[in-house]
């Protein structure tokens, strides 16, 4: 494992057996499992997700993102009946969105979906997205518009290694107890174990605070060069409120809960803007300055959130924590099982 080069992207690719991925989230969510890595002792325990609060350290401040997932994949058809399905991406100035589309499309063509809903591709990009207007009756309509009538047409945007229909179940389960800003179009999976009764344990034994980082279909992109200085991140709206603001000046020990929060702390640490596009990189070249501890489901292999995770570590603990879940049959990704670094 010692040969292994922490800038190729290779290095960071791992074998998964199939029945490992969690397509459905598990009940209750207390006994779902939690792998804790204790950094300075290289100490592993296996527990399950209620008794995270025996593992915390004290004064702890924790950091969540209250993001909210949006019914962003639509089906419709084309002028000539081809079949559609697309997928916002994120809302772009002047009422345009940026979309990922399966079907083959031209500029300027027509797409018309449930409730007389049109999208116009005005773009055709390179890395695969499109630009595209929506309009209703000839109104064209900007986001909050728009994300009404998702809700009514819209499915939830299950990641692609969920190999099913979305279900009713589904538009409970893949958001956070917290959420409340819309705009995601994947959630940010660490804050699925917490339900009602451990979120409310968490804010009675620590200070809690929230970040709003809007995840984007990027977040499932797979990179497509050799080493991880070739990579361009994608990146993604986010929001800082004073109060947190407040928390990351200081010098109070954090817990990010999740990758999302981790990237959001990182980037104003070193741009120091409340509000704005997030496309920070993390891994083990460019480590952490203010996020303490993280808390983290299981990632794709050769993934940016895989290589976040080893920023913490570093490559081969990184590797080694994941053949130890492997081995004791933990769930990964999305709706999989968790892991504190702390």
């Amino acid at each position: 494992m010692s040969s292994l080069d922490p800038l190729k992207v290779s290095s960071y690719y791992y074998d998964l057996p199939p029945h490992l991925i969690a397509s459905t989230p598990s009940y209750p969510k207390d006994e779902g499992k939690l792998l804790v890595y204790e950094r300075a002792t290289k100490k592993i325990t296996h527990t399950t997700f209620g008794k995270i609060f025996d593992f915390i350290p004290k004064d702890t401040n924790i950091v969540l993102n209250d993001t909210k997932v949006i019914k962003a994949r639509i089906f419709g058809t084309k002028q000539s009946g081809g079949r559609v399905e697309l997928l916002l991406n994120s809302p772009k100035p002047d009422s345009q969105f940026l979309v990922y589309i399966k079907g083959r499309v031209k500029k300027d063509i027509k797409i018309f979906f449930e409730d007389n809903l049109i999208a116009i591709v005005k773009q055709l990009h390179d890395d695969g997205t499109r630009t595209v207007e929506f309009f209703l009756h000839d109104k064209q309509l900007a986001f909050i518009e728009l994300e009404q009538i998702l809700t009514k047409i819209g499915h939830i945007p299950l990641p692609p290694y969920i190999k099913r229909e979305d279900t009713k179940e589904d538009e409970e389960e893949y958001q956070s107890v917290f959420a409340k800003n819309i705009g995601a179009v994947a959630a940010p999976t660490a804050s699925l174990h917490f339900d009602e009764n451990s979120f409310k344990k968490l804010k009675d034994m620590f200070d809690t605070h929230f970040i709003t980082l809007h995840v984007g279909a990027g977040t499932f992109k797979s990179i497509e060069v050799e080493t991880i200085d070739k990579h361009k991140m994608h990146s993604e709206w986010y929001d800082i409120p004073k109060a947190t603001k407040q928390l990351l000046d200081s010098s109070k020990p954090i817990l990010a809960i999740g990758t999302t929060v981790t990237r959001t702390i990182e980037y104003y640490t070193r741009e120091k803007k409340q509000q704005g596009y997030s496309d920070l990189f993390l891994h083990p070249d460019n480590t952490p300055q203010r996020v303490n501890h993280l808390l983290t489901n299981f990632h794709l292999p050769s993934s940016t959130l895989i290589m976040l995770v080893a920023s913490f570590t570093s490559l081969e603990e990184t590797l080694s924590l994941y053949q130890e879940a492997i081995k004791e049959e933990y769930m990964f990704y999305s709706y999989g099982d968790g892991m504190l670094v702390i």
